[in-house]
């Protein structure tokens, strides 16, 4: 006979598709989470661009230092979120939740994203810098030219190859902080979503992009309400992209 209580059947990374319109009610969502206690999601953000500031002053230490706590420091985003969402008080050490819960696969999921950053940037360097090499030996108008040409498929190259990492990493924190999932399964799983609500994270991105634009005009300032609005986002969006499969 079975044992009660059964246990809940281990969870595999299904989704489901959402409308595009979806998009707005994340927002809403990630702006009622923000307001839950805007005081402490200021000082939280604060502390995250001063760490990730600090290692970007590192030359590539501190760079690969940065991908590498990216999901840590995510999933700890969106813990603060859950208690939020939950009506729990935050702290500022919510910050830091991602180094308590499963935070060796996040270190490894950081480990996934650091090597495949660099391999990206690598590939788009060297297109780059053998463009510019090329142009500089041939010299007038011709090599001006090719080496410009040369440096925007660079450009666009890494962009190109950056969106599917993007995609990969989207949903992976959360599934590793909340669902347990191992990395390459929640990588795999993450873009899979991302890719069956194309049309929901376009909608998204046009909106946060032009978001980013605003955010960027009082010396930068609107990003300390920006990053944890999108982060109540994100939250919002695994939820209903995930839990409501």
């Amino acid at each position: 006979m079975e044992q009660f209580p059964i246990a809940a059947p281990e969870f595999t990374g299904d989704c489901r598709t959402v409308p595009a319109g979806n998009a707005f009610e994340w927002l809403k969502q990630g702006w009622a989470i923000f307001m839950v206690n805007p005081a402490i999601w200021i000082a939280m953000t604060v502390i995250f661009f001063v760490i990730f500031l600090g290692l970007s002053i590192v030359p590539l230490v501190g760079q690969l230092a940065a991908n590498l706590l990216t999901p840590v420091f995510a999933a700890g985003l969106l813990l603060a979120c859950k208690k939020a969402a939950n009506s729990e008080a935050l702290k500022i050490p919510d910050l830091f939740a991602g180094f308590n819960q499963n935070n060796t696969n996040l270190v490894m999921l950081g480990v996934i994203y650091m090597t495949c950053m660099l391999a990206i940037l690598t590939v788009g360097a060297v297109l780059g810098g053998g463009s510019l090499a090329g142009g500089m030996m041939m010299g007038h108008s011709a090599g001006a030219g090719m080496a410009l040409g040369g440096m925007l498929v660079a450009m666009l190259l890494t962009v190109a190859l950056s969106v599917p990492l993007v995609m990969a990493m989207w949903f992976a924190p959360a599934l590793v902080a909340f669902n347990d999932m191992q990395p390459v399964p929640a990588l795999k799983a993450s873009f899979n979503a991302c890719l069956k609500n194309m049309m929901a994270f376009l909608v998204y991105g046009l909106i946060t992009l032009v978001l980013c634009f605003f955010a960027a005009l009082p010396l930068g300032l609107g990003f300390l309400v920006l990053v944890p609005v999108l982060a109540g986002t994100l939250y919002a969006s695994y939820r209903d992209i995930f839990v409501a499969a």
